[in-house]
């Protein structure tokens, strides 16, 4: 049995791999883990349970912490990353309306109720800001 390490971009992975007619690689990173699984006669295939990547602007993100540090009268060294909920900050659902009407103000945009009760951390707010800014700009 090999045990390794294996980093891409911001990635990083722990691997375990065991050598049999039986292959499994396992991966576990910040974004959730990963298995992978094949015999010898399959094409591997890969299983997530909870592998998503936060594809908003490092710019967005930002701004989502600082508004998310000013309704929630978080201190300003309070460490926020996207994978932070918004319950795990003590916000109840009063909150996160406001984190949202927050969002709505300083971006510009608009947020259907719909879509509002889908964003529970930071990086699903990110990810939303960035999609409606780019459905709001017109095609150049």
């Amino acid at each position: 049995m090999a045990s390794s390490s294996v980093s891409a971009t911001s990635l990083r992975f722990a691997q375990s791999l065991s050598l049999s007619s039986k292959t499994t690689l396992q991966a576990s990173s910040r974004f959730g883990a990963v298995s992978v699984g094949w015999s010898r006669r399959s094409f591997p295939s890969l299983r997530s349970s909870r592998f998503r990547i936060c594809a908003a602007q490092p710019e967005t993100v930002d701004k989502v912490c600082e508004i998310v540090r000013k309704q929630l009268a978080l201190p300003p060294e309070s460490q926020l990353t996207p994978e932070t909920t918004f319950t795990a900050l003590g916000a109840d659902s009063l909150d996160t309306v406001e984190i949202v009407m927050g969002l709505e103000e300083e971006f510009g945009i608009s947020v259907e109720e719909q879509s509002s009760e889908n964003i529970t951390c930071i990086k699903e707010a990110a990810d939303l800001i960035d999609k409606l800014l780019q459905n709001k700009t017109p095609p150049s």
